[in-house]
């Protein structure tokens, strides 16, 4: 079995330290400093043998992160990703990333877009096992009363990004996001 190269690089943001992995140019994994041993360890396992080793914006993913984080809302999209993952999975993540920024979609809403309209919890574990938060756009996804429902990395950075991309003005709580989803659906 041939070893996978692991690329790893920080990236400095008002979220924190935020950590990507990068392999045959794809991004593999992103998650929080905080995170960083569960998300090498997830992806060397995944991998099955991997050497991992630190690298500078490895594909120009970190650069493309980082525009995002500054503003650039778009600079994410059609970032190559691998998160792995069951069919099933794969098929939310997807779906996902067909999010724009700016809107909000409930995990009903999601689970009648992927084609189980009953899915809905199955929909929440997939989007809770997402190993590319913020590429794979998982803060989007709201609780069916328009509440921030979980988030990996704390629903202070939820609601950080909500605010962000503009689907939440900012220091706002729930209420925000029901008036940006009913505002997303209008344009």
């Amino acid at each position: 079995m041939p070893t996978t190269e692991i690329l790893v690089d920080d990236i400095d943001s008002a979220l924190g330290v935020v950590v990507i992995a990068a392999s045959d140019g794809r991004l593999i994994g992103l998650d929080f400093g905080e995170h960083r041993r569960r998300m090498i360890r997830t992806l060397t396992t995944r991998a099955g043998r991997a050497a991992v080793r630190r690298a500078r914006d490895p594909f120009g993913l970190s650069a493309r992160i980082r525009n995002y984080l500054d503003g650039d809302l778009t600079a994410i999209d059609g970032v190559p990703v691998d998160p792995g993952g069951t069919r099933f999975q794969r098929q939310v993540w997807t779906a996902l990333r067909r999010i724009p920024a700016g809107t909000t979609v409930t995990y009903a809403e999601m689970a009648c877009a992927v084609g189980r309209p009953r899915a809905a919890r199955a929909v929440g574990t997939a989007n809770a096992r997402n190993p590319i938060p913020i590429v794979i756009p998982c803060h989007r996804m709201i609780g069916g009363d328009g509440s921030l429902t979980g988030y990996g990395g704390g629903l202070s950075r939820k609601r950080w990004l909500l605010a962000h991309e503009g689907a939440l003005p900012s220091h706002q709580g729930t209420a925000g996001v029901r008036r940006a989803r009913r505002g997303s659906r209008k344009a």
